[in-house]
């Protein structure tokens, strides 16, 4: 398995959206981190406003980018269609 980088970049006005499919998407990381598969994720805060988000990080080991693309489109954010895009690439864990 291998770490792979998801970032997701959202849609405009879409934060009441995402509020609403947060505890799902919490729930799909606790998973993640519960089998240890989880390095990092987060929300990526806008400058002038950091109640509000631009987007997410999420570094996490799968089993191949297909696994990746396939984890990421089932995301409840892309589901409610808080993501405008997703950007998917390995990623090496230089330190943990």
């Amino acid at each position: 398995m291998e770490y792979f980088m998801l970032l997701a970049t959202d849609a405009e006005d879409v934060h009441e959206a995402r509020m609403a499919a947060r505890p799902a998407h919490l729930e799909r990381l606790e998973a993640l981190k519960a089998e240890g598969r989880l390095l990092t994720a987060g929300p990526n805060p806008l400058p002038d406003n950091p109640e509000r988000v631009s987007g997410s990080l999420i570094v996490a080991q799968f089993e191949s980018l297909d696994a990746a693309q396939e984890w990421a489109e089932t995301d409840p954010y892309v589901d409610a269609g808080v993501y405008a895009e997703v950007l998917i690439k390995p990623f090496k864990a230089v330190f943990k």
